[in-house]
């Protein structure tokens, strides 16, 4: 009798099943050939994104082998429209070149760029935190200390991994303008950073104790 019942709940459950198909053939066809074109557009998406990955990455490479002293125009205006296209990684490898080969005199002009990148790229948080601290080392030469304030602001108020680095810039223009008490603090600041890196901590406490009287 048990036996019976089963072999029933069984041919019962496998026609449910075999009626919810066929009512339902037209929606499973229509949500299967969707989920076929997404998986094909994804691909697509990623195959065309890796294609433009190398288009830049050879453009910055033929860009900075063919660099002349005498011809910095064309070169500026190339990585110029490197960086414009907003690529996590060349992009940012084309402003460190022209900041590195003193392309640019315009310190107005470097800093939309480097807006550009820090604003409008899709960059890994981190990485957007070193390239805020390369634009505050770049002012670190031009800048009063409300302007540098304000570049950092968003690392030293994190817990970012640049954080140490942001407090020992500020507290080396400090030191240079010889302001000491500001640079104590934020020395010290570093020294009480757990994760503070360690190379930066040393040279914290040793300009402490050699140059500010700890």
């Amino acid at each position: 009798m048990d036996e019976e019942v089963t072999i029933i709940n069984t041919n019962t459950r496998n026609e449910k099943i075999k009626n919810f198909f066929i009512n339902n053939k037209k929606s499973l066809i229509v949500g299967f050939s969707i989920i076929l074109i997404v998986i094909i557009a994804l691909l697509s998406l990623k195959e065309i994104q890796e294609r433009e990955k190398i288009k830049l990455a050879n453009q910055f490479n033929i860009i900075t082998i063919n660099f002349k002293t005498e011809d910095k125009k064309s070169t500026v205006d190339q990585l110029t429209n490197l960086i414009n296209k907003n690529d996590p990684t060349y992009s940012a490898l084309a402003l460190y070149f022209l900041i590195d080969n003193n392309l640019l005199d315009n310190q107005n002009e470097v800093n939309n760029l480097f807006d550009e990148l820090i604003i409008k790229t899709d960059l890994d948080q981190e990485i957007r935190n070193l390239i805020i601290y390369k634009k505050a080392l770049f002012n670190s030469n031009f800048s009063d200390e409300n302007d540098l304030l304000k570049i950092l602001n968003p690392i030293i108020n994190s817990e970012s991994i640049w954080k140490s680095h942001s407090l020992y810039l500020i507290a080396e223009y400090f030191y240079s303008k010889n302001q000491k008490e500001k640079a104590k603090e934020f020395f010290n600041q570093i020294l009480l950073l757990p994760n503070a890196n360690h190379d930066i901590k040393v040279e914290s406490q040793m300009r402490l104790n050699r140059d500010l009287g700890e």
